[in-house]
């Protein structure tokens, strides 16, 4: 029934032109209209679309949820759309279909979130370039530790992971891509490696740099704080838990 419905649906909002046949599927995890609470576009409605699957291991990871692929947990996209469920659930959908969700669902914000997981284990250039078609702008956030994949006026919001439990390098042409590096930061440790990362930049002047608290603590805050007066870059405070939603 749920199948039925999906394509029933796609075929009722999408154009003809745009009923091509789609080349790849992505394993979407949830898919819910919020506001943008980190980084450069804090503050924005945006629609969330959580891909499922991650093997970068980050410690603190607040969607943990999103690490494995199970395939018992395989689900259907309307079953995971809404609000954020925080569930091992996933469906297997093409871009189209994913678009067509958004659309049964009357959605108002313009912007769409791609995160995870790590959503650039999958090739995004096809899910990109079609939100686009429907004119919804585009972020990604990524660790940076797989090639980016997407459209070129897709917003690349890079938040690196550097000596995580998976061992994986921050990829030269993922920080030479991002159009934002979104920095987690506990202690002046974590400001000398994003430095190191900085330094092998062809150049970092056209980089939006965000620090970002990790775990909203204290004394993680302050550092953040004295470090972005210093050197007039941007404090990323993850407005979301501070308001209390998803």
């Amino acid at each position: 029934m749920f199948t039925y419905l999906l394509r029933y649906t796609d075929k009722i909002l999408l154009p003809t032109e745009h009923n091509k046949a789609m080349s790849q599927n992505y394993k979407v995890n949830e898919l819910f209209q919020t506001i943008q609470g980190e980084g450069f576009h804090t503050g924005v409605p945006a629609i969330f679309l959580r891909l499922q699957g991650c093997d970068v291991g980050c410690a603190w990871c607040d969607t943990k949820h999103t690490w494995e692929i199970n395939p018992d947990k395989q689900s259907e996209l309307i079953l995971l759309t809404g609000s954020s469920n925080e569930s091992t659930r996933w469906a297997n959908v093409n871009a189209r279909e994913i678009v067509a969700e958004i659309k049964r669902l009357e959605y108002s914000a313009n912007l769409v979130v791609i995160t995870g997981g790590e959503p650039c284990m999958a090739d995004l250039r096809e899910l990109t370039t079609v939100l686009h078609e429907f004119d919804f702008k585009t972020q990604i956030e990524t660790s940076g530790t797989y090639p980016v994949l997407v459209a070129p006026t897709t917003w690349v919001t890079l938040s690196p992971k550097v000596n995580m439990r998976a061992g994986k390098v921050v990829l030269q042409s993922a920080l030479e891509r991002a159009d934002e590096i979104k920095h987690p930061v506990g202690t002046e440790k974590d400001i000398e490696q994003l430095d190191a990362l900085l330094a092998e930049l062809t150049s970092s002047e056209d980089k939006i740099i965000c620090l970002q608290p990790i775990s909203q603590k204290v004394k993680a805050t302050l550092l953040c704080s004295r470090v972005c007066i210093e050197r007039n870059w941007r404090l990323s405070v993850q407005m979301h838990k501070y308001l209390g939603i998803d």
